[in-house]
């Protein structure tokens, strides 16, 4: 992380002092305070980025300062140094709301990771309420996405929502298509009439055309009145038919028909209905693959395919899982007037890491779960569901031979970790500790190494993961 405003609280004055130099030679603007008093004041004139905090002072200890802190700034991270003493009060202070806890002797390379991830997390709650500002302005306060991918998909979105063309939304079951659909309407010039939407898998095959285009009293057993379409309820503005691809193949043909000429008749209606709609439509088969099995209408495919949105499944957009985590923190506590505030360092680790077959459905319902269970201000790894807790980052080892030079160990060892972590990094840097400035100067190093030997393929074009051909001994990559 870049710099930031740290206020640094101890009652040794010489420790808080070296601390203070430490916190300054990272590259951070330090403010120095000896008692809590003095570290409350102070906070409401420096404005901190992250607090860190002696737990055990005389007079106002760390609790109290947090507590205070709480109502001041309560966005701010904090984080507290104790002795092994105090470790059950650094756990209570977690409940409160504290952000992490380091015990004494300092080590600091946990340290400096430790500040980083409260930074991050304080940037990600940052980037949650700029994303929610303009979203919300955008027609969507559930679309939330930082990541390259969505942020493509955004922009599309803002591109064909004014427009009248057909949108085919694809993803895998999860990935928030309906939120999509509902988005673009609302960017449209018909956000000021119906959005209608339909899942198509759940109505039985004899009631789906009645569904659609209504039907009129007596045309079947049990029609005793006249019942509209959602093409009628939805007239003026736009139909969203999820599962698009459960429609009979007898049925699509009528369907066309209503969308080239919007026209309809009910089911035993004798007179025609004109409609103007505009479909959105979604499914998780593949309707290619449909149109040889001859169970979807090829034109049907084409009229409702004039423009395309695919949402990447949440394993693909990973960076977005804390912002996500965040926005459904927030709401699940404002429903629930519980006061969880954030998640702790190691269950986030763990949301992060974790595939999400469900998507952003099962993100949700996990972090729903967790802010039940959480009597805190922050979830731990103990709230999360069991099968998803007991997954920590997967282990991984690379081989290298015996014999390599110790600086030949650490490039592979590097190389070996950016791989791992989809050469990113920012998350890399963090996972080795040390600074993103080192990282960058070992790999260019290592770039200008290959020019001069003839390799092709930047900093990423040494051995690889599986290291040079030979004797072998392992490592873990976390």
């Amino acid at each position: 992380m870049g710099s930031a405003r740290i206020l640094a609280v101890d009652d040794e004055r010489e420790t808080c002092e070296a601390l203070a130099e430490m916190l300054s030679a990272w590259g951070h603007k330090v403010e120095t305070a000896f008692d809590g008093h003095d570290a409350l004041r102070k906070a409401g004139e420096f404005r901190p980025d992250v607090v860190l905090s002696d737990l055990a002072m005389p007079e106002t200890d760390g609790l109290w300062l947090l507590r205070n802190l709480r109502e001041e700034l309560p966005d701010c991270p904090v984080v507290f140094l104790t002795g092994r003493g105090t470790i059950d009060t650094a756990v209570e202070a977690i409940r409160e709301g504290a952000y992490d806890f380091i015990v004494k002797p300092l080590d600091t390379a946990r340290l400096k990771v430790c500040i980083d991830r409260a930074l991050e997390k304080k940037e990600t709650m940052r980037e949650v309420q700029t994303l929610r500002r303009r979203l919300k302005q955008l027609g969507s306060t559930d679309l939330i996405a930082s990541s390259t991918g969505m942020r493509k998909v955004i922009e599309m979105m803002e591109k064909v929502a004014p427009s009248k063309a057909s949108v085919s939304i694809s993803g895998e079951s999860g990935t928030g298509k309906e939120v999509v659909a509902r988005t673009v309407h609302n960017l449209s010039l018909r956000r000021d009439k119906p959005f209608i939407a339909i899942n198509c898998a759940s109505i039985p095959a004899t009631l789906i055309e009645s569904e659609l285009f209504g039907h009129e009293r007596g045309a079947f057993t049990g029609a005793d009145q006249r019942r509209p379409g959602v093409f009628e309820m939805a007239h003026g503005g736009t139909l969203f038919l999820d599962e698009l691809g459960e429609i009979p193949i007898d049925l699509q043909a009528k369907l066309l028909r209503v969308l080239e000429e919007g026209r309809l008749r009910r089911l035993g209606g004798k007179v025609e209905i004109e409609v103007d709609v505009r479909v959105l439509s979604a499914t998780n088969r593949d309707l290619k693959q449909e149109i040889k099995n001859q169970r979807f209408r090829e034109d049907l495919f084409f009229r409702l395919n004039v423009f395309q949105l695919h949402l990447p499944p949440l394993r693909e957009r990973r960076e977005d899982v804390p912002i996500l985590v965040q926005h459904f923190v927030d709401k699940f506590r404002g429903d629930s007037a519980k006061r969880v505030s954030g998640v702790h360092p190691e269950a986030m680790e763990v949301l992060k890491n974790y595939d999400w077959p469900g998507n952003i459905r099962e993100l949700r319902n996990a972090v729903e779960r967790a802010v039940i269970l959480c009597d805190g201000e922050l979830i731990t790894r103990e709230h999360l569901p069991p099968d998803m807790a007991g997954k920590g980052p997967e282990r991984h080892t690379f081989k290298l031979p015996f014999g390599l030079s110790l600086d030949a160990v650490e490039r592979e060892y590097i190389l070996g970790s950016l791989q791992r972590n989809g050469n990113n990094k920012a998350r890399t840097a963090e996972v080795l500790g040390v600074s993103e400035k080192t990282l960058y100067n070992k790999l260019n190093r290592y770039a200008a190494e290959n020019r001069a030997q003839g390799t092709p393929g930047g900093p990423m074009g040494g051995q690889g993961n599986d290291g040079p051909l030979g004797a072998s001994s392992s490592f873990l990559v976390r």
